[in-house]
C-alpha cells in the first residue's frame, strides 16, 4: 500500500495581539463522529477577499491538484464510515471546469449524502441551472457588503453585480433554504449588518454572520478588528429582536426574526469556540485531509490516491480518518497558521 503522511499536531504557537490563546496540545482524544467533509476543490479565486488571502498569490499547479474521480473517490470512502454531508469550497469552486460534474460524481455515491457549496456567487449566473440539475442540494453565497466601492475595497475586485445577479439565478434554478454569509469586520463594514439582514429576508434567505477569524492570510487581523459574538447580537437584535432557536450539530448559533420569522445565524469560532461538537474534516485541493481550519494534524493522501489499489484506498483511508477523528483539538488555538483559500474557508 502506498504510505499515508501523517503530520501530527505543530507545537502551540504565542497567540498573536488580540487573540484567545487556547492549553497546550496533548495526547490524543477520544474518537469523533465525523459526518461532515469540506472540499476545497481549487485554492484559485476570481476575488481577491482581504480576511481570505493575499493580493499577490501563488497558486497550485493544476497538475497537483487531485482529479474529480479522485476526490469521489475519497468521498466515497468517507461516506461507508460515516460522512453524510460534502461541502464544495475552494478559493471559488466555480473557477474550477466543469464543476458540475464532481457534483454529479459524489451524488451516486452509493450513501447519498447532501451535497452543497459555498461560492462568492461571481459566476453562479452562469452555472446555477446546471448545478441544480447535477443534484447540487443547496447553496452558502458569501456577500459581505451592498455597497459597490465597499465591494471594490474588501475584494480588491469589482463584482458586486455579479453576486447579486448569482442570487437571483440560484433562486431561479431552484435553490432553497440559500444561505447568505457575512463575515463581520470591525471598522469596514460592522455598520451594515441591519442592512444584510433586511435584504437577505426580502429574498427568502437566512443570514448568516461570521465572526472574522485571524488567519496567516489576514495578517491575523492587524487590518481589521473583531466583533466578538454578544456585539454582534447586541447590534441585530437593536434593529430586530430574535427568538433563539435550539443549537443543532452546526456551528452557529441560530435565531428566528420575531417580528419576520427569517431565520438568522451567527458563527463565532473564537468568542464560542465549536470544537467540542465539531464534526468536520477538510480535504484540501492538493490532496491533505486536516483535522482543524487553525491548526493540525493532518495526513497527506495523494500519493495513496493516485497509486492506490481500491483495497488500499480504503485501509489508507481508514487509518488517516483514525487519526483525524482522535487529533481534533478540546479547543483551538484561536488562529491559524495557513491561509483560507487554501483550507476551503
Amino acid at each position: 500500500m502506498p504510505p499515508i503522511h501523517i503530520d501530527e499536531p505543530p507545537a502551540r504557537h504565542a497567540s498573536p495581539a488580540g487573540t484567545p490563546g487556547a492549553p497546550a496540545a496533548g495526547a490524543l482524544g477520544p474518537a469523533r463522529d465525523i459526518t461532515y467533509l469540506r472540499v476545497s476543490v481549487t485554492d484559485r479565486c476570481n476575488l481577491r477577499c482581504q480576511y481570505c488571502m493575499p493580493e499577490e498569490q501563488e497558486f497550485q499547479p493544476h497538475e497537483r491538484l487531485l482529479r474529480y474521480e479522485e476526490i469521489a473517490a475519497v468521498a466515497g470512502v468517507l461516506a461507508r464510515h460515516g460522512v453524510n454531508k460534502v461541502r464544495l469550497t475552494g478559493g471559488e469552486p466555480l473557477v474550477r471546469r466543469d464543476i458540475a460534474r464532481l457534483v454529479a460524481l459524489l451524488k451516486a455515491i452509493p450513501s447519498a449524502p447532501q451535497i452543497v457549496m459555498t461560492t462568492n456567487g461571481m459566476l453562479l449566473a452562469q452555472h446555477a441551472r446546471e448545478l441544480r440539475e447535477a443534484g447540487l442540494d443547496r447553496l452558502n453565497i458569501s456577500l459581505d457588503t451592498l455597497h459597490a466601492e465597499r465591494f471594490v475595497r474588501l475584494a480588491r475586485r469589482p463584482g458586486l453585480q455579479a453576486v447579486l445577479d448569482g442570487i437571483d439565478a440560484a433562486r431561479d434554478a431552484g435553490f432553497q433554504r440559500t444561505k447568505l454569509n457575512m463575515v463581520v469586520m470591525g471598522g469596514i463594514n460592522d455598520d451594515e449588518l441591519p442592512a444584510m439582514l433586511d435584504f437577505a429576508a426580502a429574498r427568502g434567505l437566512e443570514q448568516r454572520f461570521i465572526e472574522f477569524m485571524p488567519m496567516a492570510s489576514n495578517d491575523y487581523g492587524h487590518h481589521a478588528h473583531r466583533v466578538p459574538l454578544a456585539e454582534i447580537r447586541a447590534r441585530i437584535e437593536a434593529h430586530a429582536p430574535l427568538v433563539p432557536r435550539p443549537r443543532g450539530s452546526g456551528p452557529a448559533d441560530t435565531f428566528t426574526v420575531a417580528a419576520t420569522g427569517a431565520r438568522v445565524g451567527i458563527i463565532a469560532a473564537i468568542s464560542l469556540p465549536f470544537c467540542e461538537t465539531c464534526n468536520r474534516v477538510r480535504l484540501t485541493s492538493d490532496g491533505t485531509l486536516r483535522s482543524c481550519l487553525f491548526e493540525g494534524g493532518e495526513v497527506r493522501i495523494r500519493e495513496l490516491v493516485r497509486t492506490g489499489e481500491p483495497g488500499s484506498l480504503e485501509a489508507g483511508l481508514t487509518e488517516a480518518l483514525d487519526f483525524l477523528r482522535r487529533v481534533k483539538p478540546p479547543v483551538h488555538a484561536g488562529h491559524g497558521h495557513a491561509q483560507m483559500n487554501q483550507l476551503g474557508g
